[in-house]
């Protein structure tokens, strides 16, 4: 790999990973463009992950969706904009881009959906490695926000075997410990939820990664909440907030601000509104970058729908 490409690559992956997401972005389209242009197939299809990777944290759901559906859907035999063999590379990025999009859909409430996309990345893979972790992971998440407890557990177990003595995988074991703690909160279980979210902060902490520290104290904030802790909490989700605004991960922001703004509401009205004004701003800002159908899936989410009636 050239020089060039290599820097635009390590850029964005830096700015995805460990930095603010968005910064990433102009990085990666132009080691996107410059991969296609040399034909070098591998390195177009990492840096088009990347780049749906970041454009996802930033935010823009509908840009990111646009990036990676096609990358998913490009199986075997047919690679981003021109021919291609059928490699272990390939396969690997188009179960990692369906695992994303899944992701995606999830944040758009559409649960049954995004499971059909991990089903169908998991089947590019010989079910072990990163991609099947990423497809598994999201299938279990995928059954807790249908409120399949047992199937989640299932799932997470799956993963969490292929995950056993990797320690060089903390983005796969941080976002373990996240399904954990959703999982926990759906049985009702807060200790142990506020237990995962906690061994996920410190893992992303250590990791250098900002953004999933931030989602860390997210779930922490919740199960906080959960538990009856809302001093805790309060602190929690202003820290949450705080390093979502400055990284710009809208999708963090708005449920941080909006917990917050909905714990605050009879201590500190002013701050209250101000919380709840900031998780509307990234609710509309991300709405604007949907596509029209997609749009109204996200704004119809009853969250959603309660958030902005209160302006």
């Amino acid at each position: 790999m050239d020089d060039a490409l290599a820097e635009l690559l390590a850029t964005g992956e830096r700015a995805a990973f460990h930095g603010r997401p968005a910064a990433g972005v102009a990085a990666l389209e132009q080691a996107f463009g410059l991969a296609r242009a040399e034909g070098r197939d591998v390195e177009a299809t990492a840096a088009a992950w990347l780049l749906g990777v970041a454009l996802g944290a930033a935010g823009r759901l509908g840009s990111a969706l646009a990036v990676l559906e096609p990358l998913a859907q490009q199986q075997v035999g047919q690679q981003v904009g021109q021919p291609a063999s059928d490699t272990p590379e390939r396969r690997l990025f188009a179960a990692l881009a369906s695992a994303t999009v899944a992701s995606l859909r999830r944040q758009l409430g559409l649960h049954a959906s995004a499971a059909v996309m991990d089903e169908a990345g998991l089947a590019l893979t010989d079910g072990t490695g990163e991609g099947a972790f990423d497809c598994l992971l999201g299938l279990a998440a995928d059954a807790v926000g249908q409120g399949d407890a047992e199937g989640a557990q299932a799932r997470l177990a799956q993963a969490s075997a292929l995950a056993e003595g990797r320690d060089d995988w903390w983005r796969q074991r941080v976002r373990q410990s996240w399904v954990e703690a959703e999982l926990a909160l759906l049985r009702g279980d807060p200790a142990q939820a506020i237990e995962s979210a906690s061994s996920a902060v410190h893992r992303a902490e250590t990791s250098g990664a900002p953004r999933h520290v931030a989602k860390g104290l997210l779930f922490l904030g919740v199960a906080q909440v959960q538990a009856g802790d809302l001093g805790e909490a309060e602190s929690t989700l202003r820290r949450a907030s705080t390093l979502a605004e400055s990284l710009g991960t809208l999708p963090l922001l708005w449920p941080a601000r909006a917990l917050l703004g909905a714990l605050l509401e009879a201590s500190a009205p002013a701050e209250s509104a101000k919380s709840l004004s900031a998780a509307r701003g990234a609710v509309i800002t991300m709405a604007d970058d949907l596509p029209e159908e997609l749009r109204a899936v996200w704004l119809d989410r009853p969250d959603i729908t309660a958030l902005l009636g209160g302006d």
